[in-house]
């Protein structure tokens, strides 16, 4: 039998190492940003029943939920025969797919708040960092199986959340070392407004689907596609003004309000946007500029209120955040009227940026401080206490195996950027120094056991 190449799907990823520490970097700083604000986290399993995520991303979204064959002889199982199998590939997915990989976060989000209310203390303020999985086309900074660190509240309607997590974008992305960026925000019932004031308000899904393609396929294509879904050339004349506003995001609600003047519902979307706005001013945002996108839609068809992205302006990039306001996400698992408000951040788009910016720390280039390098048994038992002593002064710290050559122990060192070694022979164990190398500069000194720290720390 002819040998396989060893290869990963393609849109997923082997990370090493190295990748993991700047990854888990990553991680860290963001969940400690979560925790500061008041999140708990939790976790959900990665499939969830098909039937709980098809109609809640929109027709773009679920075209792109990962569906899982039913196990076992499922054809014969389903009762599906040659004579009976459907054409309708929806129907055909429910037939032989019951479950399905997670597409996002927020949704299993809502299916564990209904499915947990009752051990639930509401405001509940949640925080969730796990793998979600998207039949996209790979490309730049999109992938078919990514993590995304996600922060919801639900049980408010406070616009104050929607103003902290302006200020969780703005200290996480400042703290990773990001120095361009902005977070950008919308209204959905601005979008309804616009809907309105052309009387397509049952039309409102095709309209955003179009308009968040803007910066994709340009105005022409925006109105192309308007065109066909079925929107009329005098509809696109009242709204390619409101789509095409300029200025601050003050002169833009101004000119909002004006357009929107007959829409109750878009002068209320407005309304929540300047009270956003209004909690920010009063705050002094680190790095973040924050701006009005009256064309950020995000083609999905659960938000209802504030809707956010982030974009980095160094590097050329999609998105690396988003989310918004569901002001009835549980409503289809039975638990109406909870509002909520979440955002995400994407992951592994963000470590990309930081790989092409050198954002990362140097000490994340390094796994392991300190080698104990030795050359037969009795510098093992001589080195095992050193090594417990400097563990417990929180020092990570290895004992390479005896029996390998100097050089092979050194050039171990290097390889895994090990910024100081100490050398153990019979010398050091007559005298009790021992001889600490920094692997940089190449200087070697004598230092007792309880100086090693003192070394490592200049």
């Amino acid at each position: 039998m002819a040998s396989i190449k060893p290869s990963v799907p393609k849109g997923t990823r082997d990370f090493s190492p190295t990748e993991m520490v700047k990854r888990n970097f990553i991680f860290d700083t963001i969940k400690s940003v979560f925790r500061k604000y008041g999140y708990q986290q939790i976790e959900t399993p990665s499939m969830e029943k098909l039937s709980t995520l098809t109609g809640k991303y929109g027709e773009e979204g679920d075209k792109l939920i990962f569906k899982i064959l039913n196990n076992g002889d499922f054809l014969s199982d389903a009762g599906i025969s040659e004579s009976n199998i459907t054409t309708d590939s929806k129907k055909l997915a429910f037939q032989i797919a019951e479950k399905a990989l997670r597409y996002d976060l927020t949704v299993p989000f809502a299916r564990y708040v209904v499915q947990h209310q009752n051990e639930i203390t509401f405001p509940f303020k949640r925080f969730q960092v796990q793998p979600v999985w998207r039949a996209d086309r790979p490309q730049k900074g999109r992938y078919r199986e990514f993590y995304q660190c996600d922060a919801d509240v639900v049980g408010s309607d406070s616009l104050l959340n929607e103003a902290e997590f302006v200020l969780i974008y703005d200290e996480a992305l400042s703290k990773l070392g990001l120095k361009d960026f902005t977070i950008k925000i919308n209204n959905r019932k601005i979008l309804s407004g616009i809907a309105e004031i052309i009387d397509k308000a049952d039309n409102i899904i095709d309209l955003t689907v179009a308009i968040d393609k803007l910066d994709k396929i340009g105005l022409d294509g925006v109105i192309k596609e308007l065109m066909d879904r079925g929107f009329t050339a005098d509809d696109i004349e009242k709204i390619k003004p409101v789509i095409l506003l300029e200025g601050s995001n003050s002169e833009k609600l101004e000119s909002l309000r004006s357009a929107l003047a007959s829409s109750v519902t878009g002068l209320k979307g407005c309304e929540e946007l300047e009270t956003v706005f209004n909690y920010i001013a009063n705050c002094q945002l680190i790095t973040a500029s924050l701006e009005l996108d009256i064309t950020l839609a995000r083609g999905l068809n659960y938000y209802t209120g504030a809707i956010f992205e982030v974009k980095t302006n160094e590097v050329a990039m999609g998105s690396i955040g988003g989310g918004g306001r569901y002001d009835d996400l549980t409503g289809m698992f039975g638990l109406k009227g909870l509002t909520g408000v979440g955002i995400s951040f994407g992951a592994d788009r963000i470590y990309d940026v930081m790989d092409e910016l050198n954002l990362f720390p140097e000490a994340t280039s390094q796994s392991t401080q300190l080698l104990i390098c030795c050359f037969d048994k009795d510098g093992e038992k001589f080195a095992m206490p050193i090594l417990q002593q400097l563990r417990k002064k929180e020092i990570t710290a290895e004992l390479y195996p005896a029996g390998a050559k100097l050089k092979k122990q050194l050039d171990y060192a290097n390889n895994k950027n090990i910024p100081f070694t100490i050398i153990i022979g019979s010398d050091e164990i007559e005298s009790g120094l021992l001889t600490i190398k920094n692997m940089q500069t190449g200087l070697q000194e004598k230092c007792s056991a309880d100086q090693i720290l003192e070394i490592i720390s200049k």
